[in-house]
């Protein structure tokens, strides 16, 4: 099989449907065609990046003990919304099994990633957003789940702090997409995960939290830095959801 840059892209922006995993796909994409990596470099980070990331899921879906019917079901509609044809499904599902055995090596296998992936930081994280992603579809991951994420979180380099932003993200989009009209405000505890911060943050670090991640992700400092114009819809959907932790952590303070 031949794993392409604008596969990784693909991959990235179908399987995690939040706004962070959706730019990170596009902006993969966008590398390789205006030529910034070669296509045997990203054929190779493609082909590793498929490995593990079913082999990964896989395993974090046994941690527990046992596969639930839930998270089988979770695995197949990420792969459905690859658009996988017949061939990657039975060799995605090869992978899954495989991460499911006893003698799975997790901490290689994401070694190897992080090796590949060590100047793009943001293939990293979109990695530990695919595997929360599952995870979370199948319910409210157990303890050992947990426990397994963070093992892979660690293996990138990836924060606890990060970590828990990635899921508050990725639980808001979840909301948001099942909610009827319009997405309902995050709940204080949701919206200082999104900021990265605890309940006990001061409100000078408040405001910086806000406004550094603002600074980050607001469309106009992204497009000063040369982001494609399809990638800024995108954009302003994070910078939507990182206004609204803020009003709610500002309404709560009385800031």
């Amino acid at each position: 099989m031949h794993w392409g840059g604008k596969f990784v892209g693909a991959l990235v922006g179908s399987l995690v449907a939040g706004p962070v995993g959706t730019a990170v796909g596009l902006l993969v994409g966008h590398r390789y065609d205006r030529g910034r990596a070669t296509p045997e470099d990203w054929r190779g980070i493609g082909a590793l990046f498929f490995e593990a990331t079913f082999t990964a899921m896989g395993h974090v879906a046994k941690a527990d003990g046992r596969v639930s019917e839930a998270e089988i079901a979770a695995a197949r509609s990420i792969m459905s919304r690859m658009h996988l044809n017949a061939g990657q499904v039975q060799e995605a599902i090869r992978l899954f099994g495989a991460g499911k055995a006893h003698d799975f090596d997790l901490e290689e296998t994401i070694a190897r990633l992080a090796r590949a992936s060590r100047h793009r930081r943001s293939l990293r994280r979109a990695f530990l957003e695919i595997q929360m992603e599952a995870a979370l579809a199948a319910g409210s991951p157990a303890p050992a789940m947990r426990a397994a994420l963070w093992r892979i979180a660690a293996g990138l380099d990836i924060s606890r702090v990060e970590m828990v932003q990635i899921e508050a993200l990725l639980r808001l989009a979840r909301t948001a997409r099942g909610a009827a009209a319009g997405a309902p405000p995050p709940s204080a505890g949701d919206a200082y995960r999104v900021l990265g911060l605890e309940p006990s943050a001061s409100d000078a670090d408040v405001k910086l939290a806000y406004r550094r991640l603002m600074n980050q992700h607001h469309p106009d400092k992204l497009r000063a830095r040369g982001m494609p114009e399809s990638m800024l819809p995108v954009a302003e959907e994070k910078t939507v959801r990182i206004r609204a932790a803020w009003e709610a952590i500002r309404s709560v303070r009385g800031l």
